[in-house]
C-alpha cells in the first residue's frame, strides 16, 4: 500500500498573497466624485436620448 503524504504544500514565497498596488500603477487615475459625476453625466444623456429621440412603437 502507498503511503500517505500529510504534509501541506503552500504556493509560492507570498504564501498566497499578492500587492496589487507595489506592482501595478494605472496611467488614469480618477478621484472617485469624478467617477460618480461621470456615471450621472451617462444617466443623463440616456435619459435625454429617450426623451428626444424615442424608439418607435415606445
Amino acid at each position: 500500500m502507498a503511503q500517505q503524504d500529510n504534509r501541506i504544500q503552500m504556493p509560492g514565497v507570498f504564501g498566497g498573497l499578492m500587492r496589487y498596488d507595489s506592482e501595478y500603477k494605472s496611467k488614469f487615475m480618477f478621484s472617485p466624485i469624478a467617477v460618480i459625476v461621470f456615471v450621472i453625466l451617462v444617466v443623463v444623456f440616456v435619459l435625454a436620448l429617450k426623451i428626444f429621440f424615442p424608439l418607435p412603437g415606445s
